[in-house]
């Protein structure tokens, strides 16, 4: 079904969990020019969608591509089952593209990352505190809105979708050679060792991506040593004042960890700098690695190369301590309305039908996610049974590299560390780079 509300040309899918909104991927100038919008004209012009036959006709965007049919099935669904809403499922339109030309979607339901914060901070979405659904979500898991950005202490952003990432492994390897899941980083290094004895691979590795080494070697270890959402906000109190004297620092604060992350990177496979996520799915589901440092975007590719590999997913232990070990999680997908939609009403019967225990709780079994309501009904793909504890406790963290604005290279940064073995190099490049961005926001 098409919006009859005007849309702009759709932008590009970028890589998963950075950057994207809808399927446009962020860059400074665009961001800046939608905060600088926002700031300028308080709040965005109605979206323009009128009324018809005394039905209100709203747009729901959600444009991750995997989710395109579910969701449009849908929404269809939901026409059917009332007169007085009539809603279309826009799965193309860039989100900050619409938020600048004053026609946001009535209800979005995206993936919840720094960039589309920018709208929360700004006061442009709706507070949706009043609603049931919202008293119905896990307040350990709606914390993590907040640690990108709050406003007025408003309850802005619904997560819809919560998914863990951890170490995927081959459960047949495993057992074939007597090992079991590291609880401990000693141990899972002598996992390493016992597999590489054997002439196995220990973890595959695609450096050619440096998406996959933020999300996985570098988010894993440094999540399970530091207080990721502590630290970036030490670092952001301390203004322009970064560096390696200072309290708060990447250098500082990150150079242990990065030790460990080149440690674990010997294990992985030699010609890592030239191989890409394609190339790690397919290694890994042809059995040529015993783990490999990817979320669950990566078990259905996985699945389809090979359906009778057995695998499953460990938190990756960063320190000696068990209870220190957490998994990373993001926003897969979460609901927002903005404040100048003409149809609030409208889009609340949309998102309470969407937050339906039916809806919500189906939605997140069949796409090897974790609703984030309370008294969530326990996963059943085993898949992704091995990080559910993790979830339900609250024993979590969103990766370090999603908090890094996109006008910083961080990936590049993370490429070059595991190439040249040099961590505090890297880390140091991240300090310089926040200290301008800072600088340059404080002007």
């Amino acid at each position: 079904m098409t919006s009859t509300c005007p849309r702009p040309p759709a932008g590009s899918a970028g890589p998963p969990e950075r950057g994207r909104i809808g399927v446009h991927r962020a860059n400074r100038r665009t961001v800046l020019k939608t905060a600088a919008f926002g700031a300028a004209a308080g709040l965005f012009p109605l979206s323009g969608c009128g009324h018809g036959g005394g039905t209100a006709n709203i747009r729901f965007e959600s444009t991750k591509p995997e989710t395109i049919p579910y969701f449009g099935g849908l929404i269809n669904r939901f026409n059917k089952s009332q007169s007085g809403v009539h809603a279309v499922h826009d799965s193309t339109t860039s989100l900050i593209a619409s938020f600048v030309r004053g026609n946001p979607p009535d209800l979005d339901c995206d993936n919840y990352n720094i960039t589309t914060s920018i709208f929360l901070a700004r006061g442009v979405l709706s507070d949706l505190a009043d609603l049931p659904e919202a008293k119905r979500i896990d307040p350990k898991v709606q914390s993590l809105v907040g640690q990108y950005a709050t406003y007025e202490g408003q309850v802005n952003v619904l997560p819809y979708s919560v998914t863990a990432a951890g170490v995927i492994y081959n459960v047949e390897m495993f057992d074939k050679y007597g090992l079991s899941v590291p609880k401990t980083w000693s141990e899972l290094i002598e996992v390493c060792e016992k597999l590489k004895a054997k002439k196995i691979t220990p973890i595959y590795a695609t450096y050619k991506d440096p998406w996959t080494i933020q999300q996985g070697l570098f988010d894993y270890v440094s999540g399970g040593m530091i207080n990721v959402a502590s630290f970036y906000k030490k670092l952001k109190a301390q203004g322009t004042d970064v560096g390696p004297d200072s309290e708060v620092s990447f250098e500082r604060t990150f150079t242990p960890a990065t030790e460990k992350m080149l440690q674990l990177a010997k294990y992985a496979n030699p010609d890592a700098g030239s191989r890409a996520f394609a190339d790690g799915t397919a290694a890994f589901a042809a059995g040529k690695a015993a783990m490999y440092l990817q979320g669950p975007w990566a078990i259905g590719t996985i699945a389809q190369a090979n359906p009778k590999l057995k695998i499953a997913t460990f938190a990756l232990p960063a320190t000696d301590n068990a209870a220190d070990t957490k998994c990373r999680v993001n926003l897969d997908l979460a609901l927002w309305i903005p404040k100048s939609t003409s149809q609030r009403a409208a889009a609340v019967k949309l998102l309470r039908y969407l937050m339906q225990p039916s809806v919500i709780n189906t939605y997140n079994q069949q796409n090897l996610a974790f609703a984030p309501v309370k008294n969530a009904p326990s996963v059943r793909d085993k898949r992704i049974a091995g990080v559910e504890s993790f979830v339900r406790s609250g024993r979590f963290y969103q990766g370090a590299g999603t908090y890094v604005p996109t006008v910083i290279p961080i990936g590049n940064y993370l490429q070059e560390m595991v190439l040249s073995g040099n961590g505090r190099a890297a880390m140091r490049s991240l300090d310089k780079d926040w200290r301008r961005l800072a600088k340059r926001s404080a002007a």
